[in-house]
């Protein structure tokens, strides 16, 4: 059987973000467990603000490049930073234009629609950006996709990761391996089941 594809990504295009760190310490739980993992910067995918006017005129190659990535990817792990108790404008903003229709393209939800995935956040904050996740939650599940229960709100980043990059905290560790391996096993089951 194929390994599980998973595409991961933060919604922060910040130098050293925290939430790119933890995609990073997914990721390696993840091909540890055997799945095929694509981790990807949203810096390197530049999208303008999302407006209608601008999509009538042309669709940005970017978009189109990020969400021919997620199709081809069998579940999607977010880290989501929170901005003001909820989602950042970038990624906000890469859902507005990955989930548009174009040409050839009839289904703007392709991307989204029938897809799973896992939540993760990282931040300075005692909550951990557990307010983000909730909007982030509710956005996703309202364009079809399965979000599994299984999140990590990692609160005092900054202090979080020991010196090998990893989490410091053993509960935290098993959180995370339980996303992982909850994204994996749901990932696993849907693609079954539409074989």
């Amino acid at each position: 059987m194929k390994p599980v594809r998973i595409l991961m990504f933060s919604g922060s295009a910040r130098r050293d973000s925290i939430n790119q760190r933890l995609v990073e310490v997914a990721a390696k739980k993840a091909k540890e467990l055997g799945a095929e993992v694509d981790v990807i910067n949203l810096a390197d995918f530049d999208m303008p603000l999302f407006n209608q006017d601008l999509e009538a005129d042309s669709f940005p190659e970017s978009a189109r490049a990020l969400r021919e990535k997620m199709i081809a990817a069998d579940g999607l792990l977010l880290a989501c930073p929170e901005y003001n108790g909820s989602i950042t404008p970038l990624l906000k903003n890469t859902i507005d234009w990955t989930s548009r229709p174009q040409e050839n393209v009839a289904e703007g939800l392709v991307a989204y629609h029938g897809q799973v995935a896992a939540l993760i956040a990282a931040s300075p904050g005692g909550l951990g950006g557990m307010r983000g996740l909730v909007h982030v939650r509710a956005i996703l599940s309202g364009i079809g996709v399965t979000v599994i229960p299984e999140d990590l709100a990692l609160g005092s980043a900054y202090q979080a990761f020991d010196e090998n990059g990893g989490l410091a905290d053993d509960r935290m560790d098993q959180r995370l391996d339980k996303v992982v391996k909850g994204l994996m096993r749901t990932a696993k089951a849907l693609r079954q089941e539409v074989s």
